[in-house]
């Protein structure tokens, strides 16, 4: 393990010939071969408008990447197959603008049998057009050398699996393509990190993107973790790695500069991110709102912030401002012994409101008036 940390942390054509001299009769013939234009293959690109209302412009850009001539048996067939599994047209469109070489597939030998896999693990009507239509290539990998074992060890992965509800939501989400060595590599390399179990599996979950990229992409995003001072016997360490694998670096900058400009420096930043990870995978409209409200309506030290920035997490409208209201009727009644603390948004919706709203009998209404934002 310490040998892998320290490996992590120390990662860290010629010229066009000049053609300037030919005769100009060459210039001429030159151009006049670059400014052709390839004539559509009418029969698909009409088979097309006429069939699933492509536009014109589309379905002349598809038609060109076939040749003239080319017999409709099988777009035919591989439409009327899409459509017997009630796939809109949206989908099929999709599915067809993703991957043109779908019109030309053989529905007995190719499609049907991907199609009968995936709806075997649960994807079923709109769910599978959905899929097929955003993964249009999973229908043309193998399945035995790529499907069937890829599937097999994101179930091995996933921990305490909910009727293959867990699996059906890494599938969505993965970008397919890779192969299941590939995949088999980046769990092995993971779990050398000291991501195991829950762990593992949680990250699978949440950003199943990470187990396909390469395996020299995935050392450099754990050397950044790692650099930012979080430790693999942390517990913090995979919510990091969740979050700063699920942002671009701009992304990244951009919300550490929002914080900057609140009069954060970048000490107190990083403290804040190494805390809650998971506060940079908020959006930056909702840390905005978040900051104001704590720091000039409730009128909090900054210093608070960097000591429990979960509180940035919580939802303004269901969680932070309805409570907010309720402990500002409670002072000015004078209802309350001590100042509560930052901890009352941890309290789940039953334990606030039996705490704070339900045993001031003689109040509960205005409270709960207050609670719920009526006028």
């Amino acid at each position: 393990m310490l040998n892998l940390i320290s490996h992590l942390r120390a990662k860290r054509l010629c010229p066009k010939p000049n053609n300037s001299y030919f005769p100009c009769f060459f210039s001429s013939s030159v151009s006049s071969t670059r400014t052709s234009t390839p004539t559509s293959n009418s029969s698909i690109s009409n088979f097309l408008i006429e069939t699933l209302a492509f536009s014109q412009p589309q379905a002349v850009s598809i038609s060109n990447r076939f040749p003239s001539g080319k017999s409709l048996e099988k777009p035919h067939s591989v439409v009327q197959f899409l459509k017997q599994l009630d796939f809109s047209d949206a989908h099929i469109r999709s599915f067809i603008r993703r991957n043109p070489e779908t019109l030309f597939s053989d529905v007995d030998k190719t499609l049907k049998p991907k199609v009968q896999f995936f709806e075997d693990l649960g994807f079923t009507g709109p769910d599978l057009g959905n899929f097929i239509s955003t993964h249009p290539r999973a229908l043309f990998y193998s399945l035995e050398r790529t499907l069937i074992p890829c599937v097999d060890i994101i179930k091995k992965t996933l921990v305490k699996e909910r009727n293959n509800q867990d699996l059906i939501q890494v599938l969505r989400r993965s970008h397919w393509g890779s192969s299941a060595s590939r995949l088999k590599c980046n769990i092995a390399f993971l779990e050398s990190c000291g991501l195991v179990g829950s762990q593992l599996s949680m990250l699978l979950k949440k950003q199943p993107r990470l187990f396909f990229i390469s395996e020299t992409a995935l050392r450099d995003l754990l050397s950044r973790v790692l650099d930012m001072g979080f430790s693999v016997d942390s517990g913090m360490f995979v919510h990091a790695v969740s979050t700063v694998g699920g942002m671009s670096a701009e992304t990244f900058s951009r919300k550490f500069e929002l914080f900057r400009s609140f009069g954060f420096s970048d000490e107190e930043c990083m403290d804040m991110f190494r805390r809650a990870p998971v506060l940079l995978a908020v959006s930056e409209g909702k840390l905005k709102l978040g900051m104001e409200f704590f720091l000039y309506d409730v009128k909090l030290e900054r210093s608070a912030l960097v000591s429990w920035p979960t509180c940035l997490t919580y939802s303004m409208g269901e969680r932070v401002l309805p409570r907010y209201r309720v402990l500002q009727v409670l002072k000015c009644k004078r209802l309350l012994k001590k100042e509560p603390s930052l901890n009352v948004l941890v309290l789940t919706e039953e334990k606030f409101l039996e705490k704070f709203i339900s045993r001031f009998r003689d109040d509960a209404e205005d409270l709960l008036v207050a609670y719920k934002g009526d006028p």
